[in-house]
């Protein structure tokens, strides 16, 4: 197991589940992300027959792909079923007479979805709190040939800030690691996707205080769901410490937090193509090979 990507299933459903009520007030940049996202769409020619939107939490992307794409069959996945009653709720009920949409409660890890079933999938910032090559694997699975995964995640500089501002306290992981974005084109290309494309760039929001900082997290359900982390209540000692250690980086009487954000975009072969087995081996449809004739 990746060490940076050990994190607890259970932890970061229970998070969820408890923030469905509070995240669409403080997802401030999860829909601003979300937005920037779907403007990709915009520059590719794609007329879906499935659509699932992974970890689609309080479904904000639901309403905006069902317009895009009116004769799609759109889903909505989310692991939290508190985040998919709120999904259901969103645009009321003229909004869903008569749409094509479907919620599941699922894991992105492991889809629920037949093979070749599914002509895009579009996730924004659930990837990081999955391990990337079983998530990689299964999109590959369930999308059809020509078929694209679009996705945003965290890269590894994200919450810089509270990581250094832990960091000088003690030695426990207080922010769970992120991918590279070269680590993730790489997982891609072993996944079976073809023309991988990935570019990143860095949004700071600002809190008058870290009391607000941490919050804003809370609220959105960013808890720290490492399997090995510390287990307990933060002693005031330690805590205090942090809060010095961050309010040291106020700037014009802001605290900033750092997002790197990454986009993907990666492309299933309209052929049959190799892969590598668990072996090592390279594994060739039938299909995919042609008998020269008899000379």
């Amino acid at each position: 197991m990746i060490p940076e990507f050990a994190l607890d299933p259970r932890q970061v459903r229970s998070a969820f589940e408890r923030a469905a009520a509070t995240y669409d007030e403080a997802a401030v940049l999860q829909r601003e992300i979300a937005g920037r996202l779907l403007e990709r769409l915009d520059y590719v020619r794609l007329s879906p027959a499935r659509v699932l939107d992974a970890g689609c939490g309080t479904g904000y992307l639901l309403p905006p792909l069902s317009r895009r794409f009116r004769r799609a069959d759109i889903v909505g996945l989310d692991v939290a079923a508190a985040m998919l009653r709120y999904a259901r709720r969103r645009g009321g009920w003229l909004a869903r007479l008569g749409n094509r949409r479907r919620y599941v409660a699922g894991d992105f890890a492991q889809l629920p979805f037949a093979d070749a079933s599914v002509d895009l999938v579009i996730s924004s910032l659930a990837l990081q709190w999955c391990r990337p090559d079983c998530v990689f694997a299964e999109c590959r699975r369930v999308l059809r040939p020509g078929g694209l995964l679009l996705f945003s995640t965290f890269g590894p500089d994200t919450l810089q800030e509270l990581r250094q501002a832990w960091s000088q306290v003690d030695d426990s992981a207080h922010v769970h690691g992120f991918a590279d974005m070269h680590d993730l084109g790489d997982l891609l290309v072993h996944a079976g996707f073809a023309e991988p494309v990935l570019d990143v760039e860095r949004l700071t929001l600002t809190y008058p205080s870290v009391r607000a900082a941490l919050l804003d997290l809370k609220r959105i359900g960013a808890h720290n769901a490492m399997s090995g982390r510390r287990r307990g209540l933060t002693g005031k000692h330690r805590f205090a410490a942090f809060t010095a250690n961050y309010e040291a980086m106020r700037r014009e009487g802001r605290l900033p937090a750092t997002y790197e954000v990454v986009y993907g975009q990666a492309w299933v072969p309209e052929q049959p193509s190799s892969r590598p087995r668990a072996d090592g081996g390279v594994g060739i449809p039938l299909s995919a090979i042609v008998r020269r004739p008899n000379s």
